[in-house]
């Protein structure tokens, strides 16, 4: 008499669904206390300065309607735009710096070995909640600074679309400014190399540019200075009416709110490919 024996089964390695990756790096990146302190002091200054823009700034003393009280109302929402991007530049490198220094990303590329996938729901986690939260910062502040600009005589409907785009532009362009200095993070794996090239990028670069050109006279070192990150960045945030506020575009090229989104994509895109490249074939 013969006992039958049953089939072992083959035991099947699991497998995470992009959901399910999202879900766990939108875990870890709410988990870490610098996320919301991150934040947390990105609305508090924008608000800050927005106040501070509406209360402080001299209108001439009369009523301001039409093209020049928009004016006024997007550089009040948007003032503390150049003080938001240094903070998700921190984040946005932390979030993969951090997972290099204390070696969570191993752990990370066990569950995800072909890396990519983790390494996009980590980009998607943090362009989400940057947009939110400096989105949150900017109608928080333009709704607040609304009312101090009325009684000072600064009229004007926040649904015209000449101030809701840049509103939105502004959301849209620290976001990728989040994102820039992700993709160098990944590059760099260092935060302190992270931050030097991305504030060195961001607000030394335009400096050294804007002097050289000033003391050659070489039209295309303007027009270099012009599609840096920040410079081209600013344009998705700028009132284009006919009050529009000078920029620094003197040389020969000049760009516009599209014009910039595109330089500001260019440089997400190369920047991230590289380091999507790196990762893919260097060790953790």
């Amino acid at each position: 008499m013969t006992t039958a024996t049953l089939p072992v089964p083959l035991s099947v390695k699991p497998r995470l669904s992009a959901a399910g990756i999202v879900r766990s790096e939108w875990i870890k990146l709410r988990s870490v206390r610098s996320t919301m302190w991150c934040y947390g002091i990105l609305v508090v200054l924008m608000l800050g300065i927005g106040v501070l823009i509406s209360c402080l700034a001299d209108f001439g003393g009369g009523d301001v309607t039409g093209d020049t009280a928009r004016s006024i109302v997007v550089a009040a929402s948007t003032g503390g735009l150049n003080v938001a991007v240094l903070i998700v530049a921190v984040l946005g490198a932390l979030i993969i710096t951090g997972e290099y220094a204390t070696g969570m990303i191993r752990s990370t590329f066990a569950a995800v070995p072909r890396r990519t996938g983790a390494i996009a729901a980590k980009a998607l986690v943090l362009a989400s909640t940057t947009f939110v939260a400096t989105s949150v910062a900017i109608w928080l502040t333009a709704l607040v600074t609304w009312p101090i600009l009325a009684g000072r005589g600064v009229e004007v409907q926040l649904s015209d679309p000449s101030v809701f785009l840049p509103l939105l532009g502004g959301a849209v362009y620290v976001t990728m400014i989040a994102l820039l200095a992700f993709g160098f993070g990944m590059i760099l794996r260092s935060t302190a190399g992270t931050l030097a090239t991305v504030l060195g990028l961001i607000m030394v670069a335009p400096l050294i540019l804007q002097m050289l050109s000033g003391l050659t006279q070489a039209g295309w070192l303007t027009d270099i200075s012009a599609l840096l990150p920040q410079n081209a960045g600013s344009h998705l945030y700028a009132y284009s009416g006919t009050a529009a506020l000078p920029t620094a575009d003197t040389g020969r090229l000049t760009l516009n709110g599209w014009s910039g989104f595109g330089v500001l994509a260019a440089w997400d895109a190369i920047v991230l490919s590289a380091a999507l490249i790196l990762v893919k074939r260097r060790d953790a």
